[in-house]
């Protein structure tokens, strides 16, 4: 499969869903320990087109379960987007018009797989420059950094410990 979105230099303007029929031999051919598969997520912060009901494939994930019962998978280009920070962003000088992410109750559902690893790094990223854009907006004369990365630190932090506590199953497991 292919994830759409953009991270870094790559750049895939449509998604391909992993098939499920070659999981099993691409894992044995690859040897790998991990399988980042391709079920409807996609990097960044547009994900979905407004008016878009937002769906990860969960029926494909369970199908490459059957392939390979118990095989760690991982999830890629996961973030929810939360809302709260978009607005904070446009709020405070942003535009971040209509970027919508992978609704939170999915990835809650996908816990209970094999997946064992969801990437969130737009969440992070936007919770940053949420807490960075209301310093610079509230205090435009501010510039040292510590005022405002340590704004950004606890809204990440705050963003963090939300995800461990109520999305990702993560909490007090080891």
């Amino acid at each position: 499969g292919v994830l759409a979105g953009v991270e870094d230099d790559v750049v895939a303007e449509q998604h391909t869903y992993t098939r499920p029929e070659e999981v099993e031999d691409f894992v044995k051919k690859t040897g790998v320990d991990s399988l980042a598969i391709s079920i409807g997520t996609s990097h960044g912060a547009y994900k979905f087109k407004p008016g878009q009901n937002p769906k990860i494939r969960l029926d494909i994930l369970k199908e490459i379960e059957k392939k390979i019962p118990g095989f760690p998978i991982v999830l890629h280009g996961s973030s929810s987007v939360p809302q709260e920070y978009v607005k904070m962003i446009n709020e405070n000088g942003g535009k971040l018009d209509d970027a919508i992410g992978i609704p939170e109750e999915q990835l809650r559902e996908a816990t209970k797989s094999a997946v064992c690893k969801i990437n969130i790094d737009s969440d992070s990223r936007l919770a940053m420059t949420a807490a960075i854009r209301k310093v610079f907006h509230d205090d435009p004369k501010e510039f040292d950094p510590r005022k405002y990365l340590g704004p950004a630190r606890d809204e990440m932090k705050k963003l963090y410990m939300h995800k461990i506590n109520n999305v990702l199953g993560s909490n007090n497991r080891i």
